[in-house]
């Protein structure tokens, strides 16, 4: 079921790194993008699949963690991600992806949860030091770097009080993610 795979789909930060994704799961991941709707139907996003561990251990050499959990610089060998999937907008084609952004991602992070995987949306990264690494042309424009990989962490929803929005870790290491209930969600005038 949809509600399902939405309440397991996390933003998971710690990953069991020695089980790797294949090349092959990657695309087929991608080859799901073909079936989003697109602004204009442009279709102007493309992916660069990185599951080799030494080209992993340099994507994340360019990346930030969890800018509430001030105290954690990210996480620790054996559990980054087992593999990425860079989100690019083709500027060719069109200079703003609109909203494909974020179909895609959604799309690809329930595919993950479905096969077992999680995953989290990365937008604080080096973008010229990425793009460096990735050799990309100037027309190609880094968008998300999507962290992959099996979670080896416990992520809980709880009740959003107070408008107190910011996500959170316990002593026993449990990522606490703050909801708004639904009251807040639909409005209902002034």
């Amino acid at each position: 079921m949809l509600s399902d795979l939405l309440k397991k789909n996390r933003s998971y930060r710690r990953f069991c790194e020695s089980e790797r994704i294949p090349q092959e799961q990657l695309e087929e991941w991608v080859r799901l993008m073909r079936f989003c709707a697109s602004a204009r139907n442009a279709q102007p996003l493309k992916y660069i699949p990185v599951c080799h561990k030494e080209e992993c251990e340099e994507v994340f050499k360019t990346l930030a963690w969890a800018g509430y959990l001030t105290d954690w610089d990210g996480p620790e060998k054996g559990e980054r991600p087992a593999a990425y999937l860079i989100q690019l907008l083709d500027t060719r084609i069109l200079e703003n992806c609109l909203c494909d952004d974020g179909i895609q991602i959604q799309t690809l992070l329930l595919a993950a949860v479905e096969k077992g995987y999680g995953g989290c949306v990365i937008k604080a990264f080096q973008n010229e030091k990425l793009r460096e690494l990735l050799q990309l042309p100037d027309y190609m424009r880094i968008n998300y770097v999507i962290a992959l990989g099996k979670p080896c962490e416990t992520v809980v929803i709880e009740e959003m009080r107070e408008n107190q929005f910011k996500y959170w870790r316990d002593a026993e290491q449990i990522h606490h993610v703050p909801k708004r209930g639904l009251g807040e969600l639909i409005f209902k005038g002034e």
